[in-house]
């Protein structure tokens, strides 16, 4: 199967929403040679093309802006690894068995932020959104699907 394309840009005083369309424009004239089809969004708010052949996530963080397009569904999620973290989080939002992986971590702060984007790319794949969802996961903070690009962690994750 192939993977996700991916196109990320730096915000630079723009909002994170205007960057990653344009972005989401560019991706798609890139890979299609044609304009980007009508957005739809789904009851829960995901976004999706009306023509329904290719999926897209987008997601902004302080200072970027990060967008995949896929054949199949697909999710992404992206946080600036200096993004300041309460540890206490992980009460609500970890599985007990990545609550384990969170105490053995060697840099909890690292860890938790990168079990949050694996968290938030699954909830945008699945567009079923948060609500209740991220204590059901089972992600390790080491999981291969996450990248580190200029200063940020991204994570995306496709469907079938």
């Amino acid at each position: 199967m192939r993977k996700a394309l991916l196109k990320w840009a730096r915000l630079d005083g723009r909002s994170g929403h205007e960057v990653g369309r344009l972005l989401l424009t560019q991706l798609y004239r890139e890979e299609t040679g044609k304009d980007c089809p009508k957005i739809l969004t789904t009851p829960r708010g995901k976004p999706y093309f009306e023509t329904g052949d290719w999926h897209f996530s987008i997601s902004h963080s302080k200072n970027h802006a990060f967008c995949a397009l896929s054949l199949c569904p697909v999710g992404i999620d992206a946080e600036e690894k200096d993004r300041p973290v309460n540890l206490r989080l992980a009460e609500r939002i970890l599985s007990e068995s990545e609550r384990r992986r969170l105490e053995a971590a060697d840099d909890p702060h690292d860890a938790l932020l990168r079990l949050w984007v694996l968290k938030e790319a699954a909830a945008k794949l699945s567009g079923e959104g948060l609500r209740g969802f991220p204590s059901h996961t089972d992600f390790d903070p080491a999981d291969e699907r996450i990248q580190q690009i200029d200063g940020c962690y991204v994570a995306v994750l496709e469907g079938e």
